[in-house]
């Protein structure tokens, strides 16, 4: 299973998960969205598999600092839109597994999904 985790590389939240991967011996390839940027196919994507409201980080400083016209009526459209201009509002580690989309990081999750 090809696994690829998303995120920035020094968001403490990304630093945890991907030291819970390296301790389980879980092999992944990196993408730092904000460095790397990231797609609309790909974002697009992610909001059809687990909702945009999931993957919008909207306890983000990035989010929370926009205007509020911003912040109103959103939708997967406008949301994909923020996302694309500020990656820092996409959530945290985004785990693909093989087609298997999660969204942030809890030990717990992660120990199921590696399970066996």
């Amino acid at each position: 299973m090809t696994v690829k985790i998303y995120g920035i590389k020094n968001c403490d939240t990304m630093k945890m998960a991907r030291a819970w991967l390296d301790g389980h011996g879980v092999a992944y390839a990196f993408h730092d969205y904000k460095g790397e940027g990231i797609d609309r196919a790909t974002l697009t994507g992610w909001c059809d598999a687990l909702g945009w409201e999931a993957v919008l980080n909207k306890t983000s400083t990035t989010f929370r600092g926009l205007p509020e016209a911003d912040r109103q009526n959103l939708d997967q459209q406008k949301a994909i839109d923020l996302m694309l201009v500020q990656p820092s509002m996409i959530k945290r580690p985004l785990l693909d597994r093989g087609g298997h989309l999660t969204a942030g990081f809890k030990p717990d999750i992660y120990g199921a999904q590696f399970k066996g």
